[in-house]
C-alpha cells in the first residue's frame, strides 16, 4: 500500500497521564462519597444546584423544545428502539434435554440498573441519549439512570426530552468522571449500576475502564475519539467521499478520518477537495486539525488489499462506496458499523437510521461490536440431573475430576452414585492420578 496522505499524530494517544488523574478522582469519590461529587461539580461545571432533575424542572425544559424538534427526536427514537426490540427478540430462553433425565436451560435476564452517560460540551447530544437509554429499556432494564453535564443552567432541553421519551427513570445534571463514579457507586440514588454505557471524553472513557477493571460494573466499549473510514473504488464520487470525511472530522480535533482506495485518481481528487470543503464550514478549525493531524489516504492495489488494510484499522465506522456491496459485507470482518453505498452515510447512523452509534474505537472492533441490547442482558444457565441420569453424568464427572486431581469434586459425584445406585459396584480409582511424592 502507499500513503497519499499520512497522519502526523497517532490516534492511539498516550493515556497514562489521564488515567493517573482519573484514579485520584475515583479514589476521592470512593472515600468521600457525595461530598466529593459536589466539590467536583462546583469545580468543573460551576454547578451548585440539585443533581437529580425534578419533575417540575423537567417539564419546564421539555416545554422549551419546539414541536418540530420533538417530532424528529420521536422519529429517531422509533427507529432506534424498534431495531433494539428486534435484537432483543433474537435471543430467547431455551431448554433442552441433552440425555434422558438431563435438563439444561438458558435464561435471559436484563440488568437491574444501567447508567447511561450522555456527553455535553460543544454539542447537544439528543441522539446519544436515545442510543443508550432506549436500548437499555428495549432490553428490559428496570432502572435507567441518565447523566449529562449541565450547559449553563441545565441540561440542553432537547437532550432532556430525548431522555424522557426513551424512558430514563432518573435524570442527573452531572458530567465528567464524577458522573461515571456516581452511577457506579449508586450515589444520590442508592442504585449502583450493573453496567455503564455511553460515549464521553478521554477522562470519562478512562473512568469507565478503571471501574470495569476493578469489577465494580460492566461497560459497553472503550469509547475513544470518533473514527471513520471510507473504502472507495474507481466508481465512487470524490465529492461524496470528501464531504463525508469532513462530516466526521467535525467531531473533534483528535477524530481520525481515513480513505482507503484502489484508485489513484480518486485518492488525489479527495486530497485536493477536503481542505476546500473544510474552508466552507462555519467552524473550520476543528475539522482542519483533525484532517491535518489524523487524516490519511491509503492507496491499495486491489480490493483484497483494501479489506486487509480496513480490517487492520478496525474503524468505528466503515463506509463502502464501491461495486458489489455484498462482497464487502461477506469479506470485511473488523469494524463497529458498516455503511453500504452512496445512499448511506455515517451521519444517518449517528442520528436516526436505527443502528446504535455507540461503537468500538482504537481497534476494539477487532474483538467487539458496539452497544446493543445484548450488552444489557445476562445469559444465565441452569440444569437438573435426574437420579437415573447420574449413572452417566456422575460417573463421567467423577473420572474427569480425578484426571484433573480434584478429589473433592470426584467424591461429590461418587456419593451420588452410591446413593442412587446402592447395589452397583463402582471403580472410583480407575482414573486416579499416581502419588508423585511416593514415586520420588
Amino acid at each position: 500500500m502507499e500513503y497519499i496522505k499520512k497522519s502526523k499524530l497517532s490516534f492511539e494517544e498516550a493515556s497514562s497521564q489521564k488515567r493517573a488523574v482519573v484514579k485520584e478522582i475515583l479514589k476521592n469519590i470512593e472515600l468521600n462519597g457525595e461530598d466529593a461529587v459536589r466539590d467536583l461539580a462546583a469545580k468543573f461545571d460551576d454547578w451548585h444546584d440539585d443533581f437529580i432533575l425534578s419533575p417540575k424542572r423537567k417539564q419546564e425544559l421539555i416545554a422549551q423544545v419546539p414541536q418540530g424538534v420533538k417530532d424528529d427526536i420521536e422519529f429517531a427514537y422509533e427507529q432506534v428502539y424498534g431495531f433494539a426490540r428486534a435484537q432483543r427478540d433474537s435471543i430467547v430462553d431455551i431448554e433442552k434435554e441433552t440425555l434422558p433425565g438431563v435438563r439444561l436451560g438458558q435464561r435471559v435476564i436484563p440488568m437491574e440498573v444501567a447508567g447511561c452517560y450522555i456527553p455535553g460540551g460543544r454539542f447537544a447530544h439528543a441522539c446519544s441519549a436515545i442510543m443508550s437509554v432506549a436500548t437499555a429499556k428495549a432490553a428490559g432494564v428496570k432502572t435507567v439512570i441518565a447523566c449529562s453535564p449541565p450547559r449553563g443552567q441545565s441540561i440542553a432541553p432537547a437532550v432532556v426530552y430525548a431522555m424522557e421519551l426513551s424512558g430514563a427513570d432518573v435524570i442527573m445534571q452531572m458530567g465528567g468522571v464524577q458522573a461515571i463514579a456516581t452511577m457506579a457507586y449508586g450515589l444520590f440514588t442508592g442504585k449502583p449500576a450493573n453496567i455503564l454505557v455511553g460515549p464521553g471524553n478521554a477522562y470519562v472513557a478512562e473512568a469507565k475502564a478503571i471501574l470495569a477493571g476493578t469489577g465494580r460494573c460492566a461497560i459497553d466499549v472503550f469509547a475513544g475519539p470518533t473514527e471513520s473510514s471510507v473504502i472507495a473504488d474507481k466508481t465512487a464520487d470524490p465529492l461524496t467521499i470528501a464531504i463525508d470525511l469532513v462530516s466526521q472530522a467535525e467531531h473533534g480535533i483528535d477524530s481520525p478520518v481515513w480513505l482507503h482506495t484502489d484508485s489513484r485518481e480518486i485518492a488525489e481528487q479527495v486530497a485536493a477537495l477536503v481542505p476546500k470543503i473544510i474552508e466552507k464550514m462555519p467552524d473550520p478549525d476543528v475539522p482542519l486539525a483533525s484532517w491535518e493531524n489524523y487524516g490519511e489516504i491509503i492507496l491499495c492495489k486491489d480490493r483484497d488489499e483494501l479489506v486487509t488494510v480496513s480490517d487492520q484499522y478496525a474503524s468505528e465506522h466503515v463506509q463502502v462506496l464501491a461495486e458489489d456491496l455484498n462482497w464487502w459485507v461477506e469479506n470485511l470482518q473488523n469494524y463497529g458499523s458498516l455503511f453500504l453505498g452512496e445512499g448511506s452515510t455515517v451521519a444517518q447512523g449517528d442520528k436516526c437510521s436505527g443502528t446504535n452509534h455507540i461503537l468500538p474505537t482504537r481497534r476494539a472492533g477487532y474483538m467487539s461490536g458496539g452497544l446493543n441490547v445484548h450488552k444489557f442482558l445476562k445469559i444465565t444457565t441452569y440444569q437438573e440431573i435426574s437420579p437415573a441420569a447420574n449413572k452417566i453424568i456422575s460417573s463421567a464427572a467423577s473420572r474427569l475430576s480425578r484426571v484433573e486431581g480434584m478429589e473433592g469434586h470426584a467424591r461429590a459425584c461418587d456419593w451420588r452414585l452410591r446413593k442412587f445406585f446402592p447395589d452397583e459396584e463402582w471403580d472410583f480409582e480407575v482414573y486416579k492420578q499416581p502419588d508423585l511424592k511416593a514415586i520420588d
